[in-house]
């Protein structure tokens, strides 16, 4: 199986917030050397943003990060994934994943309702390669590299991805996303962090997860600690930033979705213009 081609880094954000970019900020991002576009925010399955985002672009690649198999169902994604395909070959990427058990009521054995979605989306013919899953723990991310590309997993450590990657062995896709403030203030830094990590504090699976990579009951209560709010959100120079961004690949990841905590298109094309030259985009 061949593992999707991203490049080293792309650009993770809610589908709504891409719809906002312009075809002129969409070829600058593409310019700048950016892999892929990470649409999150559980979009709906006719998956209907997507092309206006290929479309002004020539390689750039969408995925999404992710499909909520609760609230999209199989039949018509698969039928939105060889629509898009179709009009733009290789560049389309499917991530599902089980979402939270707190928002569906209809949350019943995920892992069984995983791996029937897979099945599903087998005999719908999407490829195992063009697909990725999310995946927090041991089991989905073994099951993830079974019957997809891999991973991508969301709010881990570089201490998880070098996990994964032992988990899932040399073959598998892993897209780790993480976020980033460019900002060298720490408070202010914390304060955005706090914002965004808030409502996944709540949520059984991260909290779970975070307590596997050794945090405690006082890091992962609310407010979130100073500990977590550093280890899931990057700040400092662009270096530095960039240096934790790389801790990804070097424990394995094969790209990495960044998640820049700003506000409006304008100032996420700054961001990602800045930050391209220490990871070494352009």
């Amino acid at each position: 199986m061949t593992k999707p081609q991203l490049g080293p880094y792309g650009v993770f954000g809610l589908y709504r917030a891409f719809q906002q970019l312009s075809p002129e900020q969409l070829r600058t991002i593409e310019a700048l050397g950016y892999g892929a576009i990470w649409a999150g925010g559980s979009p709906p399955a006719d998956l209907s943003w997507v092309e206006p985002l290929l479309e002004p672009t020539t390689d750039l690649k969408v995925a999404t990060g992710i499909v909520n198999i609760w609230t999209a169902e199989a039949g018509p994604v698969s039928e939105s994934f060889h629509r898009i395909d179709k009009a733009y070959p290789g560049r389309f990427l499917l991530g599902i994943g089980v979402g939270h058990p707190e928002a569906h009521t209809e949350y019943q054995k995920p892992y069984a309702a995983l791996n029937d979605y897979l099945d599903k989306l087998d005999e719908y013919g999407v490829p195992k390669d063009r697909r990725v899953v999310a995946a927090l723990g041991p089991r989905v991310l073994k099951l993830s590299a079974q019957r997809a590309a891999g991973p991508h997993p969301y709010l881990t450590t570089p201490e998880h991805t070098a996990q994964a990657r032992a988990l899932v062995g040399p073959d598998a896709f892993i897209a780790p996303e993480h976020k980033v403030v460019l900002t060298t203030d720490a408070d202010k830094a914390r304060a955005v962090g706090r914002k965004a990590l808030d409502i996944y504090l709540n949520l059984a699976n991260y909290r779970n997860n975070w307590q596997r990579l050794g945090f405690t009951e006082e890091d992962i209560a609310k407010p979130g600690g100073d500990r977590l709010v550093d280890a899931m959100v990057a700040y400092g120079t662009v270096d530095a930033i960039a240096a934790r961004l790389q801790e990804h690949r070097d424990a394995g990841a094969d790209h990495v979705p960044v998640q820049v905590l700003t506000t409006g298109p304008d100032k996420l094309v700054d961001a990602l213009t800045e930050l391209a030259g220490p990871l070494g985009l352009r």
